[in-house]
C-alpha cells in the first residue's frame, strides 16, 4: 500500500506539472547535445546508430527524449505513469513533426511482453521509484537479447546537492530518493555488459552561482532545467570546470560524490 501511495503522489505531482508545460519552448536537441547535458552525450556514444530501433522511453516526462530519438530514426514509445505527461509528449512530437506512440505505464510492472525492445531509456526516473531494482529488472525483461538499458539519475552522496534538495522542496516530490552508486553493482549482476560514468563535481559551481550570486529562487526555477536552457551562456565556464571534473574522477571514491550517474547496460 505504501508503494501505491508513493506512485499516486508522483502521478499527481507530474500531472500538475504537465498542465503548465509550454511545448513550444522546448528545444529538444539541447537535452542531448548541449555541453551541460553530459549524461545524455555519454549515453548517445554507447548507443550508436538509432535507425530502426524499437525504443521504450520509460518515464518520458515532457517527451524530449522520445522526440529526439524519433528524429534519429528510432520507433519510440513515450511512456509515463502520469497521463498528463504522456499527452505533453505526444504534443511535443507533433510540434516537431515526428511520430511517437504514447502509453501510460507503471515502471515497476511494464505492460509489454518479454524481449520486446531494442532499447529502454529512462532519464531522471529511478529516484522516483519506491524500489528501483524492480524497475531495472523490468527493463531487462522487456529488452531483446543484446538490447540496451540506459538510464541516468541523481546520486545521494554529494553534500552540495543534498543542501539544494532540502531547499528546493516545491519543484520535487517528497518521496524521491537519489540513488546509491552501488546500484551499479546490481546492474552488473543482471546484464552481460555495463558501462557507466558520473558527472558534475566541480561543475556544480554553476548551481552555487545560481543561488549565491544570481539569486535564482530554486523553488521557482528548476536548476537542472536551467542548465540546459541556458547552456550557451554557461558553456565557457562549464567546459573549464568539466576539465577539472575529469581529473577529479581519477581519484579514489571521487565518482560517488558526483551529482548524476549514467549507465548503459547490454542484456
Amino acid at each position: 500500500m505504501m508503494q501505491d501511495e508513493i506512485l499516486r503522489k508522483e502521478q499527481e505531482f507530474h500531472d500538475q506539472w504537465a498542465a503548465i508545460i509550454d511545448v513550444d519552448g522546448i528545444r529538444v536537441a539541447d537535452y542531448f547535445e548541449a555541453c551541460t547535458a553530459p549524461e545524455n552525450r555519454f549515453i548517445l556514444k554507447q548507443l550508436g546508430d538509432m535507425r530502426g530501433k524499437y525504443l521504450l522511453d520509460l518515464g518520458c516526462g515532457a517527451g524530449e527524449n522520445s522526440v529526439y530519438f524519433a528524429t534519429k530514426g528510432a520507433r519510440c514509445v513515450a511512456s509515463d505513469y502520469s497521463p498528463g505527461m504522456v499527452d505533453v509528449a505526444l504534443k511535443l512530437a507533433a510540434t516537431n513533426g515526428v511520430g511517437v506512440e504514447g502509453k501510460v505505464v507503471n515502471a515497476m510492472a511494464i505492460d509489454f511482453p518479454d524481449n520486446t525492445f531494442d532499447i529502454v531509456y529512462a532519464s531522471n526516473l529511478l529516484h522516483h521509484i519506491p524500489n528501483p531494482r524492480i524497475t531495472i529488472q523490468e527493463m531487462h525483461r522487456v529488452l531483446k537479447p543484446g538490447g540496451k538499458a540506459c538510464f541516468w539519475d541523481p546520486l545521494k552522496h554529494n553534500p552540495v546537492i543534498n543542501v539544494y534538495r532540502r531547499i528546493a522542496t516545491k519543484v520535487r516530490t517528497e518521496d524521491e530518493a537519489p540513488l546509491d552508486i552501488n546500484i551499479v553493482d546490481f546492474v552488473q549482476s543482471r546484464f552481460s555488459q555495463t558501462h557507466y560514468d558520473t558527472f558534475w563535481l566541480a561543475t556544480l559551481w554553476i548551481f552555487l552561482r545560481f543561488y549565491l550570486i544570481e539569486k535564482v529562487d530554486p523553488n521557482k526555477e528548476r536548476y537542472w532545467k536551467k542548465i540546459i536552457l541556458e547552456h550557451t551562456r554557461l558553456e565557457k565556464d562549464y567546459l573549464k570546470l568539466e576539465k577539472i571534473d575529469r581529473a577529479l574522477k581519477k581519484l579514489p571514491l571521487a565518482k560517488r560524490f558526483a551529482w548524476n550517474l549514467a549507465v548503459v547496460a547490454t542484456k
